[in-house]
């Protein structure tokens, strides 16, 4: 499994952010919105932009799971997100 953080911001504000936080997965800046679309992912300018998109991809690229979150606080938490994975896991076997 690999965690990917996809955000509107351009790379260098992106990585100064990650080199900042030393956030500990890989970032991703998509200034463009070309992944925010392919996802279809929402976006809202009265909450803040773009909702938070949850999504658990196989190594296909095929989308297993999605959560299209309502606001900013609507994410999945992380015993959610691996439950799902280790069920993916499961079946796969």
């Amino acid at each position: 499994m690999e965690i990917l953080a996809v955000g509107p911001n351009s790379p260098a504000a992106f990585e100064q952010y990650w080199r900042n936080e030393n956030i500990p997965f890989v970032g991703l800046p998509d200034p463009d919105h070309t992944i925010a679309r392919m996802y279809r992912q929402q976006v809202n300018l009265f909450k803040m932009g773009r909702m938070p998109l949850s999504c658990i991809v196989d190594k296909k690229g095929y989308i297993r799971f999605a959560h299209y979150g309502v606001s900013m606080q609507d994410i999945p938490s992380n015993e959610e997100l691996l439950h799902v994975i280790d069920e993916l896991n499961a079946s796969s076997r």
